[in-house]
């Protein structure tokens, strides 16, 4: 291992990823794997919504993996860990539960949204959900993955920040009531805080079927982009705002030519264009981005060895990294019973 400093980032496995994924994490995971000690964790003890759909988070292990190798991500410089292939994180965990107390995660926002959303979902065809006790608890899980390597920094979408405050308050807690153990990460957004849905809502999401997947092919991606929310409804030549029209969004994300870009606002913003225009040009930016992307797929998905070795391996680095830490922890919390005779 080497005296880099260390990132300790992830994502659940309930499906392949998408262009939010992208543009809010992968893109800053890949630039930042040089220059530090990466590990990136596919979270599948955090999945207890999907624990009706086993075989769903089996091959969605997979996609995520592949996804990765896809855009760059590089598992010879970084380790790609499966969070349950390394059990120490459900030991942290349970023995951080003992000092956090219930109204931490309470007033965690990001956590009373998504079981309000799993109670009462806005989709009228999905169905109910009572919240298990693993959902609750899954930011205490998360606390437990980013102390785990002792990570400085926390590379995350803008509304990861309240499980971020949480793991900087969990650590000074345990440091100043125990031994000094964790850092406290620093979080860092993307360079896209949030990318919205193809059909204006607010956030890509695979149960709302509005994402663009970075293993779309060509035509997927021009068939979901034709279909894209273009903001109020105008006439084709009618002048209209940029920001209510989501399909700027998306080419003030990806597309490389910002200086036909602005051309093109100002003339929306004054003569209008039409939304065809639009869509045709954000057609050719998204195959161009992910052309490279679907190549290097195709490439692993045509050697899977490859990627179970790099799941393999990199859990087994995660692995001596939390056996560490655990010692750290059992001797902080004097926890080494048979060490007394």
């Amino acid at each position: 291992m080497t005296d880099r400093k260390r990132i300790l980032t992830g994502i659940r496995p309930t499906g392949a990823l998408h262009l939010g994924h992208y543009a809010g994490a992968l893109e800053n995971w890949v630039r930042l794997q040089h220059d530090y000690e990466c590990y990136f964790l596919i979270a599948d003890y955090q999945v207890s919504d999907y624990a009706d759909d086993i075989p769903r988070v089996r091959e969605a292990v997979w996609e995520v993996a592949l996804d990765w190798l896809a855009v760059g991500l590089d598992p010879e410089g970084s380790a790609f860990v499966i969070e349950s292939l390394v059990p120490e994180h459900a030991e942290l965990a349970t023995l951080l539960g003992w000092f956090l107390p219930v109204s931490m995660l309470e007033r965690n926002p990001t956590l009373k949204a998504e079981m309000a959303a799993m109670e009462n979902p806005e989709d009228g065809s999905t169905e109910r959900k009572s919240v298990p006790v693993a959902f609750y608890t899954y930011p205490v899980m998360q606390v437990a993955n980013i102390l785990m390597p002792r990570a400085h920094l926390v590379p995350v979408g803008e509304d990861q920040l309240p499980h971020i405050e949480l793991t900087r308050e969990t650590a000074r807690r345990f440091n100043r009531r125990f031994k000094e153990v964790f850092p406290e990460p620093e979080a860092l957004v993307g360079r896209v805080p949030r990318l919205v849905g193809i059909d204006g809502n607010a956030k890509m999401s695979k149960s709302r079927g509005n994402t663009i997947d970075l293993k779309d092919d060509a035509e997927t991606v021009a068939r979901k982009v034709r279909a894209m929310y273009g903001g109020p409804p105008r006439a084709a030549n009618e002048p209209g705002r940029c920001d209510e029209n989501p399909i700027f969004l998306y080419l003030r994300a990806f597309d490389p030519d910002t200086g036909g870009l602005a051309e093109l606002e100002r003339e929306y913003e004054t003569r209008g264009v039409p939304n065809k225009v639009l869509k045709d040009r954000l057609t050719k930016v998204l195959n161009d981005l992910l052309d490279p992307f679907r190549e290097r797929r195709a490439y692993y998905q045509a050697h899977m060895r490859l990627v179970r070795d790099a799941l393999a391996s990199g859990s087994e680095r995660m692995r001596r990294i939390a056996r560490e830490t655990m010692d750290m922890v059992h001797d902080a919390l004097d926890l080494n019973y048979l060490e007394k005779y």
